[in-house]
């Protein structure tokens, strides 16, 4: 199914306009590199708590700015076009943490640094407009050979490989959902009861909404997790790429690809690094590696109990997660 006259269609794709592409990325790779060397001549750590990293900002945005102005009509030559995929990389390494920003400005009316947290809306930004200079001009996909692809009539679901890998990572949510309506509900697991977790909240500074909904017996964080399965089947079913009928004006319209894929791309940019390593960490811990810190669980044992569960869900959603949003972005093209 190919899309024409919407987004996608002025920005990527072979109708696309590379142009448009490499002057919005020289615009951001300006902007990025200023906002870095401000950063670092005003004092304002962004990566731990000296400025020195700062300046990794000026020379990313640097070069993406060289790269979008090498970038003319036609599709990027190989180089480039390499060069413009690596810078991508850095910058979306730089967004890491923004999705933990969003949660935390939306339940605790807050971010615990607003520059960090503006370093990493602006990364993402970049690495989004990069992967679309470096795709720009690119073939449409082989739909006939390609199995993460399938038929171009209509809206297409995923091939039965990547659906598969979506009922992995939902399922991979069960036990934390469980785990976490378990405590709002008032019940006791790994030591620690619900009453412990609100109070625990309070201490944080968990703002009102998040105190709400606790006290309904409904945890945010199960919700944002049952939107996140929500999302990662949207991605490999027909249904994804639809608006449904009871939306008014909208209904059965296409969803434009980025709407889906924006929040996809970041979800497993960040869950999937955090819970790989994250599982790693727990393999060492149990090991007598690393020490455990308790917090506020009365044992490092039920620190480990529930960071596998939390970690896991992160590390098996946020690869399916991946693999899912490759193949709608190819499915869309």
């Amino acid at each position: 199914m190919t899309r024409s006259g919407g987004w996608t269609s002025r920005w990527s794709g072979t109708a696309g306009s590379p142009g448009t592409a490499g002057r919005a990325v020289v615009a951001w790779g300006v902007g990025y590199a200023a906002f870095g060397a401000a950063c670092a001549l005003s004092g304002t750590p962004l990566f731990g708590t000296a400025v020195g990293p700062d300046w990794a900002l000026v020379v990313v945005g640097s070069a993406a700015a060289a790269a979008g102005a090498a970038a003319g009509p036609g599709r990027p030559r190989p180089v480039l076009r390499r060069a413009l995929w690596l810078l991508c990389g850095l910058a979306g390494a730089g967004a890491f943490g923004l999705l933990m920003d969003v949660i935390t400005l939306l339940l605790a009316q807050g971010v615990d640094s607003g520059p960090v947290a503006a370093q990493h809306a602006l990364a993402a930004v970049g690495a989004g407009l990069l992967a679309v200079a470096a795709r720009s001009g690119a073939p449409e996909p082989d739909r006939a050979s390609d199995p993460a692809v399938g038929p171009a009539v209509g809206p297409a679901g995923a091939s039965r490989a990547v659906r598969l890998a979506a009922v992995a990572g939902s399922s991979a949510f069960v036990p934390y959902i469980a785990m976490k309506l378990f405590w709002a509900s008032g019940g006791t697991f790994a030591g620690l009861s619900g009453a412990d977790l609100r109070a625990a909240a309070e201490r944080n500074g968990a703002s009102g909404l998040w105190l709400t909904l606790d006290s309904w017996g409904l945890d945010p964080t199960a919700l944002l997790a049952l939107l996140g399965v929500f999302l990662l089947q949207g991605l490999v079913r027909p249904w994804g790429q639809v608006f449904p009928g009871w939306i008014p004006g909208l209904a059965g319209r296409s969803v434009p690809r980025w709407l889906p894929l924006a929040p996809a791309v970041l979800g497993a940019a960040t869950l999937a690094p955090y819970g790989v390593v994250g599982l790693g960490w727990t393999l060492l811990a149990a090991a007598g590696v690393v020490e455990v810190p308790r917090g506020d669980f009365p044992t490092p044992a039920d620190t480990l109990l529930v960071a596998r569960i939390g970690l896991g869900a992160f590390a098996v959603y946020g690869v399916a997660l991946a693999v899912a949003a490759r193949s709608y972005w190819r499915r869309t093209a």
